[in-house]
């Protein structure tokens, strides 16, 4: 596995060169260690979108703590008409202010609503920055896996091309026919095929990476290697599933909810209007106060639809919490078997891969000796090839169980917190 451990120690070295050089330098575009690039990514738009929805709620819940506005009226009576019946001197002039009076806790029944907006606008934000660390996680590893299939295709092409030589020096020396060297050309070809898909792959992956890091030059390959850090068994320890934060956006819409039911039953409460003028009349001395009060008649709209609607979305949210509830528990269950498994399936891999070197390794020398046929040599390569992707495949089935235990605690698959 020679092209394995020549692409590890140019990951290293790029990784080192990551952390030493500036971050603006143009021709160092190797992507950083997965925690600093993940703390170079606070203002990405997938988390700029984020951060906006708490804004918005912010300014929402500001907006319901302002007061009705009041509203001035000038009224102007007898100012044209019949002048002949001296209509002209019972000109009346009134400058009149209305100001609307909340009754029945409109503005506190908005101000709790706007609030409980935040709480569960702040929690979809911190779900979903859990769900993009997952995601840039995966994305880190996928081009760590792709690269890894460029080492693992380059180490076969160079065994095949080794057989090659083998095959058709016996078949120089008459002990072999020609068949087996064309056999051997065509194993070679194929690999050498799926040796520019893998390169494909890695491109593709890297810049998958690239877009989740909000980078617009794609990264050259990653500094270190996020799947050796899984190595080590995490420490688990008890996990409460109603702490999940699937659980707390769930519970914070469903209070969301209840908050806007009591502001749609206070709306269908009339407000009072007071009106409060100064009337000034051309025959008389002085100026004139006058006030009134206006009251709307609930008779036609009592917001009975809008109630109605704010009940059912209420219901709608405490269903989704008890689904969520019901989830994160399955979900935790799952997750910690699914972390023991990949263990169990990565070690296992790990023996099968041992077991497969040394197959091709005295299959090979067999051949050499004439002793055994070129299609064992073939068989006993193609075995070791599926091998090394079992173990790729284990690696990455144990990256995905640990990144869904860590959303679930509400870490980085690193294990820091996400603020």
């Amino acid at each position: 596995m020679t092209g394995h451990y020549r692409r590890r120690r140019a990951c290293a070295l790029a990784g080192t060169l990551a952390v030493l050089c500036p971050a603006g330098a143009a021709w160092a575009q190797t992507a950083p260690p997965f925690a600093q690039l993940l703390q170079q990514t606070r203002d990405v738009p997938r988390v700029a979108i984020l951060n906006a929805d708490v804004a918005r709620a912010r300014g929402i819940a500001e907006q319901a703590r302002a007061r009705p506005n009041p509203s001035i009226t000038v009224y102007a009576e007898n100012f044209a008409g019949d002048l002949s019946g001296n209509a002209r001197d019972q000109e009346q002039t009134t400058f009149q202010i209305d100001q609307p009076i909340e009754l029945g806790g409109k503005r506190a029944a908005r101000i709790a609503a706007g609030d409980a907006g935040i709480v569960a606008a702040e929690a979809r934000t911190h779900d979903g920055r859990l769900a993009y660390t997952a995601e840039l996680a995966r994305a880190y590893a996928s081009a760590e896996i792709a690269d890894r299939r460029i080492g693992l295709a380059e180490d076969e092409v160079e065994e095949a091309t080794s057989d090659l030589k083998v095959a058709r020096a016996l078949v120089g020396a008459g002990k072999e026919a020609r068949l087996r060297q064309v056999q051997a050309e065509t194993e070679l070809n194929t690999l050498e095929a799926d040796l520019e898909t893998a390169r494909a792959q890695n491109t593709a992956a890297l810049a998958r990476l690239s877009a989740l890091a909000g980078v617009s030059t794609p990264f050259t390959g990653v500094a270190e290697s996020l799947l050796d850090r899984l190595d080590a068994r995490p420490a688990t320890g008890p996990i409460d599933p109603l702490q999940a934060t699937t659980v707390r956006v769930a519970e914070a819409e469903r209070e969301a909810a209840a908050r806007a039911v009591t502001v749609q039953q206070r709306l269908a409460i009339p407000n009072i209007t007071a009106q409060l003028g100064v009337r000034q009349l051309r025959v008389a001395s002085g100026p004139a106060v006058v006030a009134g009060v206006s009251v709307p008649l609930p008779v036609f709209d009592r917001n009975r639809g809008n109630i109605a609607a704010a009940r059912a979305d209420l219901q709608g949210a405490e269903a989704r919490a008890a689904m969520a509830r019901l989830d994160a528990e399955a979900g935790t269950h799952a997750a910690l078997a699914f972390v023991e498994a990949a263990d169990r399936r990565a070690a296992a891999a790990d023996r099968a891969m041992r077991t497969a070197g040394e197959g091709y390794r005295l299959a090979r020398i067999a051949y050499e000796a004439g002793k055994s046929p070129l299609i064992e040599l073939l068989a006993a390569r193609h075995n070791l090839g599926a091998a090394r992707g079992v173990i790729l495949d284990a690696a990455i089935a144990r990256l995905d169980a640990r990144a869904s235990l860590a959303r679930l605690q509400g870490l980085t698959i690193t294990g820091e917190p996400v603020q």
